[in-house]
């Protein structure tokens, strides 16, 4: 609550009439943060990204000792002063917290392009009935046509195979006469 109340005096829109717009976007992100943490999942998750923060700079720091000890060079780092140690998990954190971000921003933006796809897919199958629907009814419709095409077509071929019939039939045998 301090920590919120200190930002949201600094930021406040009221107190940076230079630049309200932007003041009031930075508000509103530390009024969002604050919230956010007053949830009770939201704040272990918190808790947890920065309790990893401190374990990865200990892990590092025990690292680069064990490679000092192996050099044969003292042991002494700058992250045993608590306000430098102090500083590195806070930057470690601010890491970890950036990556979560760009996760979830990767994750929305991924979810957005699959809904999208969705949609479309939707759409696109929504457009083929539809089409199929049009094409059934315009076959349907241009039926009779279609077979009334098709047997004044037969009626005319008959004549015509008729015809060819009788000039393709072998001519007939005559009967051999002696003399």
């Amino acid at each position: 609550k301090k920590r919120f109340r200190q930002l949201s005096i600094l930021v406040h829109p009221d107190k940076n009439q230079d630049d309200v717009d932007r003041a009031q976007l930075a508000f509103e992100a530390v009024d969002k943060a604050y919230k956010m943490l007053l949830e009770s999942e939201h704040k272990k998750k918190a808790l947890d990204v920065i309790h990893a923060g401190k374990e990865y700079v200990e892990h590092m720091m025990s690292q680069k000792r064990k490679q000092l000890k192996k050099d044969g060079k003292p042991t002494v780092m700058e992250e045993d002063d608590p306000e430098v140690f102090r500083q590195a998990v806070y930057k470690q954190t601010m890491k970890l917290f950036a990556e979560l971000e760009i996760k979830r921003k990767e994750r929305e933006t991924k979810d957005m392009h699959e809904r999208k796809r969705q949609r479309e897919e939707e759409i696109e199958t929504h457009e083929r009935a539809k089409r199929e629907r049009e094409w059934q009814k315009n076959f349907e419709e241009t039926r009779d046509g279609r077979v009334d095409s098709w047997r004044s077509f037969q009626s005319k071929g008959k004549t015509k195979k008729e015809k060819n019939r009788t000039f393709l039939k072998p001519p007939k045998v005559k009967m051999e006469q002696r003399e």
